[in-house]
């Protein structure tokens, strides 16, 4: 009996130091290979480290007039996200003075430089870039390859101005007046045929992304024929039944076509919320997120809207809502006087609102990651 057990012993043995000797051969982790175990680095694992705060400034974009870019210089030195630049004319040295402000950026992570450059009635830098007719005349007169060829065009004039995002393209259907006080949509719009606006919108963005510039496809889940202009008042969008079979369908393709980022309206979706969508947890959270599998990055359109204070919130506390509704940078406009103070008001609030626990530090992290992820940064290398 005992020498049976040793046989076995000596088989097992064998076995043991013959499986250990391959596997060491390969490259296995072995007692004393300490290095081999550590967990590996990833993005998420290092953000999990940051303190609330530096959480907090990832998710704000802070606004600031084109011609004079300096003013934020504190809001980018504290870490803020993003930078959004207003204005109807560049000045020539704009690259220079973008880079003197990115430059001040904490850790080496630069902000976001975004501005809408959509063509036609809204644009910030043509003279810089050149003019673009609206996406209505491109729509009507200009394939979708013409549309790319030009926005390849002035998005490498953009980029090369120090603008790293463009708010556009816009997805919405629409066909009606505007844009004006009444119409947030109108010319903006490719089309109400929702073929032409998801081919020529896709072709814009695709256009600015091979220039090196992260487009933004909005107003999700769709702004054309709403009734009122958000940037004035609360507003509703056609109801859900029809979105969901007309104006979601370009974001929709959009999505399936790895574009990496999204605004949300701040209008009412009847049958969907009965808040503006950028604070809707069933409108991001659920829909977007969920059952449309977008993991990219989710931008509100602005919180100083009428449509949010008409909903009853003011921007730090509006700000905080659309994070936990799964929104991953806030934007709010200002008076050039009042941009330091908003912006600490609003990294008050989310930083109280983690402390508080309204707002998951995990939900937070998630944003500072998608952040991240827009930006190209590699905190493991």
């Amino acid at each position: 009996m005992n020498r049976m057990l040793a046989r076995q012993w000596s088989r097992g043995a064998v076995g043991v130091a013959l499986v250990g000797t391959l596997l060491t051969g390969a490259g296995a982790v072995v007692p004393g290979d300490t290095a081999a175990a550590a967990p590996a680095c990833t993005l998420a694992g290092q953000v999990a480290t940051w303190p609330v705060r530096r959480l907090a400034e990832q998710t704000v974009v802070v606004p600031v007039e084109e011609t004079h870019v300096g003013r934020v210089a504190d809001e980018v030195s504290a870490g803020a996200g993003g930078v959004i630049l207003f204005g109807s004319s560049a000045p020539a040295d704009l690259a220079g003075s973008l880079a003197t402000l990115t430059g001040k950026a904490p850790h080496g992570i630069a902000p976001l430089v975004m501005t809408d450059e959509e063509g036609g009635a809204v644009q910030r830098m043509p003279n810089l870039v050149g003019s673009m007719p609206s996406a209505r005349t491109m729509g009507a007169t200009m394939t979708p390859r013409r549309i790319r060829s030009l926005a390849h065009t002035v998005g490498a004039r953009m980029r090369h101005a120090g603008v790293t995002m463009n708010l556009a393209p816009v997805l919405d259907l629409d066909n009606g007046p505007g844009p004006d006080r009444n119409h947030p949509i109108g010319t903006r719009s490719f089309s109400l045929r929702v073929r032409t606006a998801t081919a020529d919108g896709l072709a814009f963005a695709r256009g600015m992304r091979a220039a090196g510039v992260v487009p933004v496809v909005k107003h999700f889940p769709g702004l054309g024929q709403a009734t009122g202009n958000t940037d004035v008042e609360p507003a509703s969008t056609k109801p859900w039944s029809y979105l969901r079979k007309h104006g979601l369908r370009p974001f929709v393709s959009a999505i399936g076509a790895g574009l990496p980022a999204v605004m949300v309206s701040n209008a009412r979706v009847p049958g969907l919320t009965r808040m503006p969508a950028s604070l809707s947890r069933t409108a991001i959270h659920q829909e977007l997120r969920t059952r449309l599998g977008f993991h990219g990055l989710v931008l509100t359109d602005s919180l100083s809207a009428g449509a949010i204070s008409g909903a009853g919130f003011r921007v730090p506390a509006a700000s905080v809502r659309a994070l936990d509704a799964g929104a991953d940078m806030v934007l709010f406009s200002a008076d050039r006087r009042a941009v330091a103070a908003r912006t600490r008001q609003v990294v008050h609030a989310i930083v109280g609102a983690v402390g508080a626990g309204h707002l998951s530090r995990g939900r937070l992290e998630a944003a500072a990651v998608h952040v991240l992820r827009a930006k190209h940064v590699d905190l493991c290398s």
